[in-house]
């Protein structure tokens, strides 16, 4: 089986003194995560789309086999307008992570207000023909897509489907264990009930797993794992380096898991 584990970014100063060391510097980040971790999100472009210079530079900072998810821009998934323009300006800035077989696929988190609808499912299709070969996962916030017909409609279009665990409210999407291509995504968000809509910044996502919440994904993750070639988990909890704790926690009870 194979599968990676990672966080929804890497760059946080809370982190320090509990995941980094306590006078790690910003530029050194990076390098410290990926000797824990072989793959990551990045989520700084939802905001702006850095240059390829940049990316260039983060591929240094990492090991060969290191893998980049990256978000694409709020112009995709929330704004939806001028979607290729915006995808074709970030896919060029990627160009040194997929020259350096790094880049493993694009991320689109869509908003509460994506439900699932006949225009909605026809910019999907666009979408993923704007981007080519490069694998293409979407995380649904609106329950309107946890349908047997949407799943089908992602493997037809061979788009990788995101499970989540987040807050058990109405109208958002259960724990579940799609597979809609042959890779595998799981996002762990907290369950932050009471921030979730109303927190500000960050706090909707100030949440710690306990070992027996982790644990109830232990089947899922392991179905997900034995029907795809490839997964990956990642935790974006990250307020209190929350996310590489419990993401090196449920590692370990995967592999306990498996290998039992």
């Amino acid at each position: 089986m194979n599968y990676l584990f990672g966080t929804s970014g890497f760059s946080y100063d809370d982190w320090k003194g509990n995941f980094y060391p306590e006078n790690i510097k910003k530029n050194e980040m990076l390098s410290f995560y990926s000797g824990i971790f072989k793959v990551v999100e990045i989520n700084v472009t939802y905001y702006t789309i850095p240059s390829a210079a940049s990316f260039e530079k983060m591929a240094a900072k990492t090991e060969d086999q290191f893998e980049f998810i990256v978000k694409v821009h709020q112009e995709t998934t929330h704004r939806r307008k001028e979607n290729e323009a915006s995808i074709n300006l970030l896919v060029e800035a990627l160009r040194p992570l997929s020259e350096q077989k790094k880049l493993a696929g694009l991320l689109a988190q869509f908003p509460y207000s994506f439900p699932n609808s006949e225009i909605n499912r026809k910019y999907l299709r666009k979408t993923k023909d704007f981007i080519k070969n490069i694998p293409l996962f979407v995380e649904f916030r609106n329950a309107s897509w946890n349908k047997s017909a949407v799943k089908e409609f992602l493997f037809t279009n061979n788009i990788g489907y995101v499970n989540v665990d987040e807050p058990n409210l109405k109208g958002l999407l259960p724990q579940q264990d799609w597979l809609t291509s042959d890779l595998g995504y799981v996002r762990f968000h907290g369950r932050n009930e009471k921030k979730w809509w109303d927190g500000k910044g960050s706090e909707r996502y100030e949440y710690n797993y306990n070992q027996d919440q982790l644990k109830e994904w232990l089947i899922r993750i392991s179905e997900i794992l034995k029907k795809s070639y490839k997964s990956y988990i990642f935790f974006n909890n990250h307020p209190k380096g929350n996310a590489p704790a419990n993401a090196q926690s449920l590692q370990k009870l995967v592999k306990q898991y498996i290998h039992k």
